[in-house]
């Protein structure tokens, strides 16, 4: 069983005007999560959107040192980007969509994403969004350290860092053995 897992595909993450964007790269791949989170759900797939959550002036979330205040709850910024608003808004009621809030760089960190996957008998995670060499790679490394099989989707993730992306998609390959396609 697999289950596609959408990470931060939002406006403060790829909009032009985004706190936080990775902009054209990000803006780029709109096209490919789209076709894919279309697909998943049609197929009964899982689809999991684990979207980042800031609280204005939290001190003591360690991002608030490394970046500018970025997907606020109850902001626009913290929307999905594109039709994949469109898509979760049309989808939602389905038991195998799924929203969920986190926290840190990795999806399965501090999330009750693992045990979703788990009494679902999920086995193999599909991976999309951005950033690439961030919260993608940091849920890929937990992935891997759980014991589920990786593809990371290679027309579906960017980052606002182009070494760093580079960088990322060969380490899901040779280091977590992850199939990148």
């Amino acid at each position: 069983m697999k289950a596609l897992i959408n990470i931060d595909y939002t406006v403060d993450f790829v909009a032009d005007a985004g706190a936080l964007t990775c902009g054209k790269p990000g803006q780029a791949i709109e096209g490919k999560i789209s076709e894919l989170t279309q697909d998943f759900i049609n197929n009964g797939d899982l689809v999991v959107f684990a979207i980042d959550v800031h609280d204005e002036g939290d001190e003591y979330h360690p991002e608030t040192k490394l970046f500018p205040p970025h997907n606020l709850r109850g902001t626009a910024g913290r929307k999905l980007f594109g039709n994949l608003e469109g898509i979760y808004e049309g989808n939602k009621q389905h038991e195998h969509v799924i929203f969920m809030d986190k926290t840190r760089y990795s999806a399965l960190a501090g999330t009750d994403l693992e045990i979703k996957l788990r009494e679902r008998g999920i086995t193999e995670v599909h991976l999309v969004g951005v950033c690439t060499d961030i919260c993608v790679l940091h849920t890929a490394v937990d992935a891997y350290n759980k014991g589920f099989r990786i593809v990371v989707h290679k027309d579906a993730v960017a980052s606002f860092n182009p070494a760093g992306h580079d960088w990322a998609l060969e380490h899901f390959e040779k280091t977590l053995g992850a199939m990148v396609k």
